[in-house]
């Protein structure tokens, strides 16, 4: 089933933040709980990670209400990131079909900026990032496979 989930990007403090809301909201993260970017799997050609960075919070999860998703990472300048509060937010569309992801993915896309063409990802899913052409950020994460 398709969903839709605010992704959100801080400049060190996503644990922090996410600990906060999930007293908050009395819920656990989802999945494997938060993954940090040492987690992540070396593949060919990858910049090493930088130092200060390996601890740091590559994704987590938390369901808020309503079934919704509140996602999150930090967005290290080391690694060439400047969050600017208020624009540090993704929309985050889980597509049921790898069609439907590239056709929203195109159309988001036209006229705007590709920041991650799709492709699968080592956690599973089949991976893109755009902002449109009205400054909007999108994200695009579907688990059908090839």
């Amino acid at each position: 089933m398709a969903t839709v989930n605010v992704y959100l990007n801080f400049p060190g403090n996503t644990e922090e933040a996410f600990l906060f809301y999930k007293s908050v909201f009395g819920t656990e993260f989802d999945g494997q709980g938060i993954m940090r970017f040492k987690d992540v799997p070396p593949a060919d050609g990858m910049p090493p990670i930088p130092d200060g960075v390996e601890n740091m919070v590559m994704h987590v999860s938390l369901p808020i209400l309503g079934g919704h998703m509140l996602m999150g990472s930090d967005a290290p300048e080391q690694m060439g990131f400047k969050v600017i509060m208020g624009t540090n937010i993704y929309i985050n569309l889980q597509p049921d079909t790898r069609e439907e992801t590239r056709k929203l993915f195109k159309a988001l896309s036209a006229g705007g900026a590709v920041e991650q063409e799709l492709q699968d990802m080592f956690w599973g899913d089949y991976y893109g990032a755009c902002t449109d052409k009205f400054g909007v950020k999108w994200m695009f994460n579907c688990a059908e496979k090839a």
